[in-house]
């Protein structure tokens, strides 16, 4: 399978020396769960996008320091080439920031939590399994880092993962487009150290949650699989 990541942000550059860019980020948790995966990376931040939605199998889309309600180029562009794939039925995950765009792109709507930053590790509960969810758990945690979240789902939409601060932490569109506010990317020393340059901006309350919540496992290689076995059943049955 080719793998197309749409990538819509940079790790800052004071973190790249110890962390890589997302890149890296991706590149790792990909291989580590298939080595087999062809990725192709678009950096569509600075304006760099696929010439054709077919140059690619699937896509995914990264997280972003951006709000998807931004009226600038980049992310104009982006919804309107989610809404390009959709039409086309091509298979697409959003995380974080992608998985906003999701909504946005499809008629729902994403705002600011009234809770504040979601920072740390998130437990999560499954609300539904899906054959590509292997292997089955009814609670994941995994790493969060997001202001805004998705408000109003777009029609159709069906919530397989969600919490009380999150209610729609994972949402599928059809049978080609999922989305997931988390980041299976995302190691808690990267997390820890983007919590701290964060430091002046997040609650205190929200800040000493995210911390405790850093000693919790998480399962970012687990759902980068679920995320991948997605993918690739919604090639094959766009390919029949």
């Amino acid at each position: 399978m080719k793998l197309g990541i749409l990538l819509c942000d940079h790790v800052q550059a004071g973190l790249q020396a110890e962390f890589g860019d997302y890149i890296d980020m991706f590149a790792q948790t990909i291989a580590q769960c298939d080595s087999s995966i062809s990725i192709v990376y678009f950096c569509v931040v600075d304006g760099e996008f696929p010439n054709n939605i077919d140059d690619c199998d699937a896509y995914m889309a990264t997280g972003s320091k951006s709000s998807v309600n931004d009226d600038i180029p980049w992310v104009n562009g982006l919804e309107r080439f989610v809404w390009q794939l959709f039409l086309a039925e091509k298979p697409f995950v959003g995380i974080c920031f992608g998985h906003q765009m999701i909504a946005k792109a499809l008629g729902g709507k994403v705002g600011y939590s009234d809770k504040g930053w979601g920072i740390g590790v998130a437990k999560t509960i499954v609300h539904t399994h899906k054959p590509w969810m292997l292997a089955k758990k009814s609670q994941i945690n995994l790493v969060v880092s997001h202001q805004e979240q998705v408000c109003q789902l777009p029609p159709e939409t069906e919530v397989i993962m969600g919490n009380d601060f999150c209610p729609y932490a994972m949402i599928q569109v059809g049978d080609h487009f999922l989305g997931l506010q988390g980041h299976p990317e995302f190691s808690r020393a990267y997390c820890y150290a983007l919590m701290h340059s964060r430091k002046e901006i997040i609650a205190k309350k929200n800040f000493n949650q995210g911390l405790n919540s850093l000693t919790l496992p998480v399962d970012g290689q687990l759902i980068m699989s679920w995320l991948l076995n997605f993918t690739r059943q919604a090639s094959k049955a766009r390919a029949i």
